[in-house]
């Protein structure tokens, strides 16, 4: 199991099409994998998980996987993240 803290960017933060993006990217991965919110974890291969965190621009959170390819998932995800969603 591995996890890694990155910051939300993107001008919406998860919500609508980023969420989207997101839960299309952990559904690749053979791994389980979670979003952390302060005390809250949600499976984030779940959109309705990963919109209830209400996650917003400038908030951290911690991707968490756990599997085959968990370092992949993580690495892709933080990508993902970092990249802004391509906005």
């Amino acid at each position: 199991m591995i996890s890694r803290n990155v910051t939300i960017k993107n001008s919406v933060g998860l919500h609508a099409r980023p969420a989207t993006f997101f839960i299309q990217k952990a559904n690749s991965y053979k791994s389980s994998i979670w979003v952390e919110k302060e005390d809250c974890r949600v499976n984030a291969k779940s959109l309705l998980g990963v919109l209830s965190l209400g996650i917003v621009k400038g908030m951290t959170i911690t991707l968490i996987a756990d599997g085959p390819d968990e370092d992949d998932a993580i690495n892709g995800l933080a990508t993902l993240i970092e990249s802004s969603f391509s906005e």
